[in-house]
């Protein structure tokens, strides 16, 4: 990553699609989810860490690396340095933190050290599994010693935000229903993404639903999964939406998340947690040029194949959304002579507020035509620099390397006080999920032109999920699930979507 303008790759946010279930077993190289822990006694050094690391941190920079329980205090920071830090350039949270999510967190900690890779138990959940496959057991038989180790293993689909969203989504259903989320993961373009690599039934809730896949959002599809020992998801979409509709875990959702509308929020700060070498990325970029400015705005752009709209279309509603909606100044009119002198000018320039625009697009045209505007005009009483860290030009999901840009991208997003994202992009769901804050959507234009309006206020921060079954559980037929329960409705940006409100 670069400095104000950079490279020629690219990265992933593509919107979501739909969701699937059949059974299937297999043997898997898996990686534990779980960091290295380090013993009570090197807290005091990580305290002292963190005393040590503010002033390197921005203006909003909060002294609460555990973010109110909701992370473990018994991890190794030097392994992962975002962990605790990100607090130090992130907004405080305004959404308040169950203590019965912080207990049960705890509870799935220990859970996956009982029963994840490297175990005993794992060990022979494994080898029951194998003789299953030869015919020689069943893979669901039990036995006292290993009775509470069930497992979910889920499997990567489309670009970065997607898959970030789905496991976010298999996470809570891991929570749910006692069992520990393994990732499985073959190909190179995840590794050195995240500290804690997220390395079988069947369950493809991907785009193309069949009948029984809907049954997978119904209690009677539930109790038929309760037995299976190892559960297979494959997903690109972010499904919490749909767990809401079981009446088995309205309860427990209920306790968890007494705010419905903080689900990503709370569950990305707990599981997103970038390498040391995003983490760099992204640290290095924001005190180069993000951490001097008094205000960050993000503004995220994305296009897409069944929404064309030109450049200069795009950049006209960007524009135009920034100042209906005041979110940077109007430029000053640059045809009046100034009749200042030179060390009046220079002392007004040192007196005036700071505000940073991080522009994040896999287009460059964008960065270009603000930082010229507010390089040929500038701002009464503002001083706006305007900085893009990449442009891609193209999306490569399937390369490390983009992805590991992507994923700063997201990180430096998260670290904004106000974000403008793009109707439909995963990657700013994300982005605007671990922010904790409301967006300004750009919406989807109209034949190729600008919406009216071109953006608006999010009613929530949890992302869409863009793919809902749309199923009636009772009567095996089609139905709206935006009107199913008052704190699930359709999605402001997608009128097949729904998402959980407050």
């Amino acid at each position: 990553m670069e400095g104000g303008k950079p490279s020629t790759q690219r990265h992933s946010s593509g919107a979501v699609r739909p969701i699937v279930l059949v059974v299937v077993a297999v043997s898997l190289v898996v990686v534990l989810f779980m960091a290295t822990r380090v013993s009570p006694g090197c807290r005091p050094l990580l305290k002292a860490v963190y005393q040590q690391g503010l002033g390197r941190a921005g203006p909003s920079a909060t002294a609460d690396p555990l973010l109110g329980g909701l992370l473990s205090p018994d991890f190794d920071d030097r392994s992962c340095l975002s962990r605790y830090r990100a607090s130090l350039y992130r907004q405080p949270s305004l959404h308040n933190l169950s203590s019965h999510l912080v207990s049960r967190l705890r509870r799935y900690e220990s859970l996956h050290q009982l029963c994840g890779p490297g175990t005993p138990a794992y060990s022979r959940a494994v080898a029951r599994l194998r003789e299953a496959m030869d015919g020689h057991a069943s893979s669901n038989s039990t036995s006292s010693s290993d009775t509470e180790c069930s497992y979910i293993i889920w499997t990567p689909v489309e670009g970065l935000g997607n898959r970030i969203l789905s496991t976010a989504s298999a996470f809570l259903y891991a929570l749910l229903t006692d069992r520990v989320l393994l990732v499985h993961h073959p190909a190179d373009d995840l590794n050195d993404m995240f500290c804690e690599p997220f390395p079988w039934l069947y369950v493809h809730l991907q785009t193309d639903y069949k009948p029984d896949d809907r049954r997978f959002f119904c209690d009677d599809g539930q109790e038929t999964l309760r037995g299976v020992r190892w559960l297979v998801l494959r997903s690109d979409n972010y499904f919490v939406p749909g767990l809401f509709f079981l009446p088995r875990y309205e309860e427990e959702l209920v306790r968890l998340f007494p705010r419905r509308d903080t689900v990503f929020h709370h569950l990305g700060r707990y599981l997103f947690h970038p390498s040391n070498t995003v983490w760099g990325m992204a640290t290095r970029y924001y005190s180069s040029y993000l951490a001097p400015a008094e205000e960050r705005v993000g503004v995220q752009v994305r296009e897409f194949k069944y929404a064309r709209i030109s450049a200069d279309e795009r950049y006209k509603q960007i524009i135009s959304c920034a100042s209906r909606e005041s979110l940077l100044p109007a430029v000053e009119n640059a045809t009046l002579p100034s009749s200042a002198s030179d060390h009046h000018q220079e002392q007004e320039q040192e007196q005036k507020k700071r505000k940073a625009v991080l522009i994040v697009s896999l287009n460059g045209d964008y960065y270009d035509k603000l930082s010229s505007l507010y390089y040929e005009h500038g701002a009464a009483a503002v001083t706006v620099s305007v900085f893009q860290p990449t442009h891609l030009g193209t999306q490569h999901s399937e390369k490390r390397q983009h992805n590991q840009k992507a994923l700063a991208e997201i990180v430096l997003l998260s670290f904004s006080d106000v974000v403008v994202t793009s109707a439909q992009s995963t990657f700013g769901y994300v982005s605007q999920g671990l922010a904790g804050l409301r967006p300004w959507v750009l919406m989807l234009p109209v034949d190729g032109k600008v919406p009216d309006p071109p953006c608006r206020l999010a009613s929530t921060i949890e992302p869409c999920f863009m793919k809902a079954p749309h199923y009636d559980c009772r009567t095996r037929g089609d139905s709206d699930n935006g009107k199913l329960v008052p704190y699930i409705r359709q999605c402001e940006d997608v009128s097949y979507g729904v998402q959980l409100v407050e």
